[in-house]
């Protein structure tokens, strides 16, 4: 029986005067990949941040398993961000300083984890960068420094992934493999939402909501 990981209870942001989010209501269980589409500017990079924890509602709920972290401090976020969530953003993220290696344990790090380094090995070999390990992210294409980026939230094994635009910029055959990563890590157990205006990876995810004026509507 898949389980609920997260639950969103009539989420509302604003900025200022100016409404982002009207009232939303949403969930993801384990085993399974949702998609949120809608146009640019819409706010789901917002919705995403505030699944994620990584920024606030102005009111609503957020439920992780049955607690309600809403109005939970910065600190604690920050522990549950570490054992719950992984992120791709649009945007890599890598540290410049870091090689592609590191980059990918970086977080692993962060969150206590040790004796990664082999199965970072592997998903960078499965995501084709085995032969960039040493490689700092100023020397890769753009296409590459997005798998490092995946394979830094894949390592994780996390309950929760969030994926923002995983296949942005990229040609068939590099979307194919993160594509391929993220629906693997669905089958694993992992809750995957991703954001995406690519229809052809949104027709393929278990769920689909599509974000209109603020509000999420479900589309199938």
């Amino acid at each position: 029986m898949k389980k609920t990981l997260i639950e969103l209870k009539n989420i509302h942001k604003s900025f200022g005067k100016i409404g982002i989010l009207g009232g939303i209501d949403f969930t993801a269980a384990s085993g399974t990949t949702t998609a949120i589409t809608g146009k640019s500017g819409e706010g789901k990079t917002t919705l995403l941040s505030i699944m994620g924890l990584l920024q606030k509602p102005t009111s609503g709920g957020i439920l992780i398993g049955e607690k309600n972290v809403a109005d939970t401090g910065i600190a604690e976020l920050s522990k549950i961000r570490a054992a719950r969530f992984g992120y791709l953003f649009q945007t890599s993220r890598l540290v410049g300083s870091l090689t592609v290696l590191e980059n990918t344990l970086v977080c692993a790090a962060l969150a206590g984890k040790s004796n990664m380094r082999k199965k970072a090995v592997t998903i960078l070999t499965s995501l084709g960068m085995s032969k960039h390990l040493d490689y700092k992210p100023e020397q890769l294409s753009i296409g590459q420094m997005r798998r490092v980026a995946l394979a830094r939230a894949l390592v994780m094994e996390t309950d929760i992934l969030l994926a923002d635009e995983p296949t942005n910029d990229l040609d068939p055959a590099l979307s194919q493999i993160v594509t391929s990563s993220l629906f693997k890590a669905g089958e694993n157990g992992t809750a995957v939402v991703i954001v995406t205006h690519d229809r052809s990876l949104a027709a393929k995810t278990d769920c689909e909501y599509k974000l209109t004026d603020g509000i999420l509507h479900h589309v199938r």
